[in-house]
């Protein structure tokens, strides 16, 4: 068993890169289908569980919901060091979908869902710093290939996941998280441990880091309430068309699956040109193209998704390394605030979203959607200088 232990600052031997990379990316690709499978399978949920409207959008809230205390994992993570958190994440998500696949209700359902962010909570800060440990001097590249596991499992997930329910019924869900148990034991062999947080660092500064770190979390949460809420609509609006379940499904999968293009440019264009170029144009470029969404029919859903899936992913990989930059005494919790934080933030803000598009309209609330891009563009001068400002001091 390779018990690799990865230095603070420092990179593994290159032998270590040519197998704890590619693990990591699988374990991502695994862990974010088993987070996000759930829109493909709603209106599935609608029909055989007879959930309402609201409620269905509200299991999106719960499943996102458990990601909010991905700080707290991040903190831990940095603390106790080693990689369990990361290996034992996904096999927390499997309990979650079996549970999903077993239960006949309503009350079931959400609990496996509440899991199964546990889980992805766990997995992700733990995670990303082994992979910022590997990425020497091209973190934003090194960061968007690692993402790009974790995009392709969310855009793998509902389609897979709808094609198991349409063919055997949710009762047979949890098929879904086989590959995690049968490569779980290559995962322990390869996934390298983290040292420890030794008392000689320097404590965290909260007090320090709030500005920046709330300016971040407002970002990432507006962006993940406007993702959130396209993943969850498009599909019951599909649906509620007349149209099949599978290709209903194959809807997120386009915007998730094309939007890996976003995550590999993203993090290039950082490193060349800059965090604020990728911010600014890909926040107000997908504004656009989710402002056209409502008025979308037919054929014209999959070229407006793909592109609002570059456009929304494409920030992913650069605000991971802002939260990691701002938190350099514990990058862990850096991550967690970008993505954990953002994605529960996103969630809470889906409850409002879904409440509206069930007594209003679908098409009503993909236009609140937007409203979230409106004030995510508004955040990001405010995120810029906090994190300028941060540097210097």
């Amino acid at each position: 068993m390779i018990q690799t232990t990865v230095p603070a600052g420092r990179g593994l031997p290159v032998e270590g890169h040519r197998t704890a990379f590619p693990a990591l990316i699988w374990a991502h690709l695994n862990n974010d289908a088993l987070a996000n499978y759930l829109p493909g399978i709603l209106p599935a949920i609608a029909t055989e569980r007879h959930v309402p409207l609201f409620l269905l959008t509200s299991l999106v809230t719960i499943l996102m919901f458990g990601q909010m205390v991905q700080p707290l994992s991040g903190l831990l993570a940095d603390r106790i060091g080693g990689r369990w958190l990361a290996l034992g994440g996904p096999l927390l998500s499997v309990v979650g979908v079996a549970l999903v696949a077993v239960s006949g209700g309503y009350a079931g359902t959400a609990a496996g869902l509440f899991l199964a962010g546990i889980g992805s909570t766990l997995f992700h800060p733990q995670a990303m710093t082994v992979v910022r440990s590997l990425a020497g001097k091209r973190p934003g590249i090194i960061m968007s290939i690692f993402m790009v596991g974790g995009e392709f499992g969310r855009a793998i997930g509902p389609l897979v996941a709808t094609l198991i329910v349409a063919s055997f019924g949710l009762s047979r869900l949890w098929l879904v998280g086989v590959l995690v148990v049968v490569t779980w034991p290559w995962l322990i062999r390869v996934v390298p441990s983290l040292p420890k947080r030794t008392a000689k660092l320097a404590p965290v500064g909260f007090r320090q880091h709030f500005r920046p770190a709330l300016a971040l979390a407002t970002f990432a949460g507006l962006r993940a309430g406007a993702i959130s809420t396209v993943t969850t609509l498009v599909p019951l609006l599909w649906h509620r068309a007349g149209g099949s379940l599978v290709l209903g499904a194959s809807l997120v999968t386009t915007m998730i699956g094309i939007g890996i293009i976003g995550n590999l440019a993203g993090g290039l264009l950082r490193d060349r040109l800059g965090s604020a170029i990728v911010l600014w144009g890909s926040s107000i470029g997908s504004l656009i193209l989710l402002s056209m969404l409502p008025f979308a029919h037919g054929a014209a859903f999959w070229p407006i998704l793909a592109l609002l899936g570059i456009g929304l992913f494409s920030t992913g990989p650069v605000t991971s390394l802002i939260g990691q930059d701002v938190f350099k005494e514990n990058p862990g919790l850096g991550s967690g605030v970008a993505l954990g934080l953002g994605n529960g933030i996103g969630a809470l803000l889906l409850l409002p979203i879904g409440y509206a598009a069930a007594h209003v309209g679908l098409t009503f609330g993909l236009g609140l959607g937007a409203l979230l891009l409106v004030l995510a563009v508004g955040s990001i001068r405010p995120l810029l200088l906090a994190t300028a400002e941060h540097r210097t001091a």
